[in-house]
């Protein structure tokens, strides 16, 4: 396979008031295949959507790229202090689908307005009868009434609204989509719509890879071909989506699978469980292994050593367990400390499983 994106040693981090850096991406490394979808999984302060803004080319203050190389299709871009961003690798080279579709669009403006805005600014020449055409296919391929491209943001639901901003960040057809929770408003047929556009615009060639972050797991088993986990800034596993569900070898993987209800019959008998604790603060996170806190494999070397990765590039796990029993799954039922309840002075764990 063609690799479409390259991502190396990613380090990202947020300037607080008082001038000290709390990095949300530290040492963050992927890449993405031609024509593939990868999924990207975690808690809520993982640093998922902070990965996003970085690979869309899309931080702004107080976030800041510490340091790292971007490689799409052979152009490269290097972060740093110094770095500068090209305008043109916005919206065609990579583009942002972003979470928050109320806070995304102009409300003083209608949708055929903020379409062609768009479409314009990457193309003076650009004109408008055909630039409406493109925007009245992808307006029906997520199943919206073509009178929507007259209504002002205010008229549509929360749900019209993300599926407009999605046809919006897919206009100029980019080569990297970064989808950052895009289906969390919307219905489940929306969804459907959603996740069939994005795989049927890969396998036309209109797009050439999809970056796919959500916090629901069974939407990520159902779309992603690989999945890359993230916990306290760092990816701990990347694996095949099937392979991942079936088999995680990061206690953290387990975890989450475990606390996520997941409507197949195969599942319906297992017993759900939330993940005890909360998330550590990047601002002061756990040497060693950043899980090991809440973890029921905890050895002795994850609380004072940097865990090992273990296995290839398409497949590996950041853990001392996974080292000393390569190739093996997690065992059901150890991947969390269940019989240890959350200090009182800890945020109960969200019984759902929460990712985002």
């Amino acid at each position: 396979m063609t690799r479409l994106l390259d991502a190396r040693n990613l380090r990202a981090a947020y300037r607080t008031p008082d001038g000290r850096l709390v990095r949300a991406v530290d040492d963050v490394t992927l890449h993405v295949e031609e024509g593939e979808v990868l999924g990207v999984a975690g808690e809520s302060g993982s640093g998922k959507s902070t990965l996003g803004a970085v690979l869309s080319l899309n931080v702004r203050a107080p976030l800041e790229v510490e340091s790292g190389e971007l490689d799409v299709e052979g152009k490269r871009q290097d972060f740093g202090a110094s770095a500068r961003i090209p305008r043109t690798w916005r919206g065609s080279v990579v583009s942002l689908l972003p979470q928050g579709a109320m806070n995304s669009i102009s409300p003083t403006m209608r949708v055929r307005e903020l379409c062609f805005d768009v479409i314009r600014a990457h193309d003076r020449r650009a004109r408008y009868g055909e630039s409406m055409d493109r925007v009245r296919e992808r307006i029906t391929d997520l199943g919206l009434p073509p009178r929507v491209l007259d209504a002002y943001p205010h008229q549509l639901s929360g749900g019209m609204k993300q599926r407009v901003v999605t046809v919006i960040s897919t206009l100029l057809n980019p080569r990297l989509l970064i989808a950052d929770e895009p289906t969390s408003a919307l219905d489940v047929s929306s969804q459907r719509a959603l996740m069939d556009m994005l795989k049927e615009m890969l396998s036309a060639g209109i797009m050439g890879g999809v970056i796919f972050i959500t916090h629901d797991l069974p939407v990520l088993r159902a779309v992603s071909d690989r999945i890359a986990v993230m916990y306290a800034g760092k990816v701990v596993e990347v694996a095949d989506a099937a392979d991942l569900a079936e088999r995680p070898r990061h206690p953290y993987s387990a975890a989450l699978l475990a606390s996520v209800l997941v409507p197949e019959p195969r599942y319906r008998t297992l017993r759900v469980t939330g993940i005890p604790g909360s998330p550590p603060s990047l601002a002061d996170p756990p040497s060693g292994c950043r899980f090991h806190p809440r973890c029921e494999l905890v050895m002795a070397q994850c609380r004072t050593q940097t865990p090992p990765v273990v296995g290839t590039e398409l497949r590996h796990s950041a853990c001392f367990w996974a080292a000393e029993h390569p190739g093996e799954p997690v065992p059901v039922g150890s991947a969390t400390r269940t019989s240890t309840p959350a200090p009182a002075s800890e945020p109960a764990p969200d019984p759902a499983g929460s990712t985002r």
